[in-house]
């Protein structure tokens, strides 16, 4: 299925936080590209999505970001804003991982899919940078996991902490580039 130990995460791009994130579609042109030159290059493309059952038993009154989720509802599984957005549609053979927290690997199944696929290189994107992307980065890098970030293919409605964390912060535990650099660096046409 793969030609190397690479996979790239497709992290919540999905139908409730794009809505928030990306007024301008093109901005989900990186992305797309991400998606199109990993499948051209056969490397795995991974989506990560949160999402909650019915009634939000994951979700304790005690953590700030979530419990609000559990007083408004939505964001269950079976819920329109949890599915993947279709500017990246995943195909029948890409795993879907749901988890539970911000970080990608909180309650999912993301490890074991990875130690299944025998990666140990993982090139990450996702909405939003302060959230999904810096703490799927913090635990991977404990992880031992070799980490490339797609700067334009991250979102965050700060963009001053979107560039410090790109800047200032990723670099100390990944390689961060552009998706343009990372399609170069895999020899597809993107």
């Amino acid at each position: 299925m793969q030609s190397n130990h690479t996979a790239l995460l497709v992290m919540d791009v999905q139908n409730g936080i794009v809505s928030r994130f990306a007024d301008d579609p093109e901005v989900l042109v990186p992305l797309q590209n991400a998606v199109k030159a990993a499948r051209e290059a056969g490397t795995p493309v991974i989506f990560v999505r949160v999402a909650f059952r019915d009634g939000f038993p994951e979700i304790s009154t005690r953590n700030k970001s979530f419990s609000t989720i559990a007083q408004r509802g939505g964001m269950t599984s079976a819920d329109w804003s949890t599915q993947i957005h279709d500017s990246v549609g995943p195909r029948m053979d890409e795993p879907i991982v749901t988890k539970l927290r911000v970080s990608g690997f909180a309650g999912s199944d993301l490890e074991v899919i990875l130690r299944a696929y025998r990666v140990d290189k993982l090139v990450l994107t996702g909405i939003a940078t302060s959230g999904v992307v810096l703490s799927t980065l913090r635990e991977a890098a404990d992880k031992d996991f070799e980490l490339t970030v797609l700067s334009d293919a991250c979102l965050d409605a700060d963009p001053e902490v979107h560039r410090v964390l790109l800047e200032k912060v990723f670099p100390r535990q990944a390689d961060v580039m552009t998706v343009n650099e990372w399609i170069s660096s895999l020899g597809v046409n993107g």
